[in-house]
């Protein structure tokens, strides 16, 4: 079974800043495209963020220019950097890799 483990949520904020961190105890984790997710209250979950196994970037049209997600495959890690950080980012970030396999969902919360 994967583990995951989601790191470095918490309060800002407007205009702030915060880097997440997961990392996955996948042995293939190379060959996985990536993504981040994220739920607000009230609101479906919705995709901010993928990264290929080859490292091709693709955005929700909301986040452009400000979210920046990266992947260290030797330490089977994915990242999300997000600056500029609006009170409409706030909510549960989730990790995912491949169909089904999601992290434990991390707290952002931006104030204004």
């Amino acid at each position: 079974q994967v583990q995951f483990v989601e790191s470095g949520g918490g309060s800002v904020q407007f205009g702030g800043s915060l880097r997440l961190s997961c990392a996955v105890s996948e042995s293939s984790f190379s060959i996985f495209a990536l993504a981040w997710y994220r739920q607000a209250p009230g609101k479906q979950r919705e995709m901010v963020a993928t990264i290929s196994l080859g490292g091709r970037t693709d955005y929700a049209e909301s986040v452009k220019g400000r979210f920046a997600i990266s992947r260290d495959n030797a330490k089977k890690t994915m990242y999300l950097q997000m600056n500029s950080l609006k009170p409409e980012d706030t909510g549960v970030y989730y990790c995912n890799i491949g169909i089904g396999r999601w992290g434990q969902g991390i707290q952002v919360t931006v104030s204004s």
